[in-house]
């Protein structure tokens, strides 16, 4: 077990956003089967899903929706700051962000209102070129459906089929991966898995992986006693594996347990600098510190922010101060990746 799990405070957090946690623990609670499958028509009518904006900007950022592949449904929600030279005006390039929402594998989706408002706020904020990615869900497409999705979306923008679709003055060589919980799991193997691709064209520079959803056989200190916090808890979690693993294989897996006995060496690959989020309220902070140790052991750039006093994806709550302070920890390690180049 980690010996650096702090012994958090109480949590303290509104009650309007205490209510609507304990709304989104309920859904998935009661979209969940024994046997290992899910209700999706209960858990659709649950999560409230944002429409795409082509033609009028929403807050000076226009979306729209870009099929890749259609036979297995992967799209993926384009936002473009309203001044990005999407009417071939000349402007300056703007780097890539390829996002990959969180849910365990299981839920939620691109089109889920609290990511489509993430995004924008990315696209805004940094400024950027964002695009998040709707990728399989288990249990009804388990691993590695959900990594070749990642991949392929950008091996779509590294070929000529993407050409067009993205503003003119968007930068493939100023690539950053994204992801949250599950999507930050997901944004790792991409980068793995991009660094050996041969693109010509996209070029990971930066991962940013808030939160992300690691695991493994252990029953890590912070697990066992942060019990009772939002979202995560060792049940669930349990669940998600069981249902995104291939069968027969336990949670030392390399998937899930990116840093463990079954961990891929990436020692060789020109991996990006990587900044990892961590929430002192998170039960899976151990294995996300191991995750930057691990980084940090295998010689790549890797930086650990830590918020003490916060929750698993608290930062999806815009009216938390730490969600916007997120934000620009984000931006200046955008800022200062490209600042190197």
């Amino acid at each position: 077990m980690s010996s650096e799990t702090p012994k958090p405070a109480k949590l303290a957090i509104p009650w309007r956003t205490r209510l609507v946690l304990t709304m989104i623990s309920a859904a998935t609670d009661l979209s969940r089967r024994s046997n290992g499958t899910i209700n999706r028509r209960l858990l659709n009518l649950l999560d409230s899903k944002s429409s795409p904006s082509p033609n009028k900007p929403i807050r000076s950022i226009i979306s729209s929706d870009i099929t890749v592949d259609p036979t297995r449904n992967l799209w993926f929600r384009l936002y473009t700051p309203e001044n990005s030279g999407v009417d071939g005006s000349d402007t300056a390039s703007l780097p890539v962000v390829a996002f990959f929402h969180g849910g365990g594998f299981s839920f939620l989706s691109a089109a889920s209102t609290s990511y489509d408002v993430v995004c924008r706020r990315f696209a805004r904020k940094f400024p950027a070129i964002v695009l998040s990615v709707n990728y399989r869900l288990t249990p009804e497409h388990r691993f590695p459906c959900q990594y070749d999705d990642g991949l392929d979306v950008l091996r779509f923008l590294d070929n000529d089929r993407a050409n067009g679709l993205l503003p003119p003055n968007a930068d493939l060589s100023k690539c950053f991966l994204v992801g949250d919980s599950a999507g930050a799991n997901l944004a790792h193997h991409v980068a793995v898995r991009a660094c050996r691709a041969g693109f010509q064209n996209v070029k990971v520079i930066g991962l940013v992986s808030i939160q992300p959803y690691f695991g493994g056989q252990e029953r890590t200190k912070s697990e066992l006693q942060l019990v009772g916090y939002p979202f995560v808890t060792v049940e669930r979690t349990d669940w998600c594996w069981r249902v995104f693993l291939p069968d027969g294989s336990d949670r030392d897996h390399y998937a899930v347990n990116v840093s463990g006995p079954n961990a891929e060496n990436i020692s060789d690959l020109d991996f990006p600098d990587t900044v990892v989020i961590v929430g002192g309220f998170d039960p899976l902070q151990d294995w996300q510190r191991r995750y930057y140790q691990w980084l940090k052991r295998s010689g790549k750039e890797a930086t650990l922010i830590e918020y003490p006093n916060m929750f698993h994806a608290f930062y999806i709550f815009p009216e938390l101060p730490e969600a916007s302070q997120l934000l620009s920890e984000v931006k200046e390690f955008v800022a200062k990746r490209l600042s190197k180049l």
